[in-house]
């Protein structure tokens, strides 16, 4: 496998997709305390962009995929 491949299946893109909206709303409006809240929205953002663009890095370094089998 390589970097850069797609490797998210469509439900953990959108699993990935729905956890780094409400991450990145938990930092917007505050809810976490401010040392926290800087980790969360990071691995938020992380989130929804590999869920936007559909390759992981850790999954293409680990030989991951969530893609199902190739046809």
């Amino acid at each position: 496998m390589k970097i850069g491949e797609k490797n998210v299946g469509m439900i953990d893109r959108v699993i990935r997709i729905l956890l780094g909206i409400i991450l990145l709303y938990t930092f917007v409006v505050n809810m976490i305390a401010a040392p926290w809240s800087y980790l969360v929205a990071l691995i938020g953002l992380i989130l929804l962009v590999t869920g936007i663009v559909g390759t992981c890095p850790l999954y293409s370094m680990l030989g991951m995929s969530t893609m199902g089998k190739k046809a």
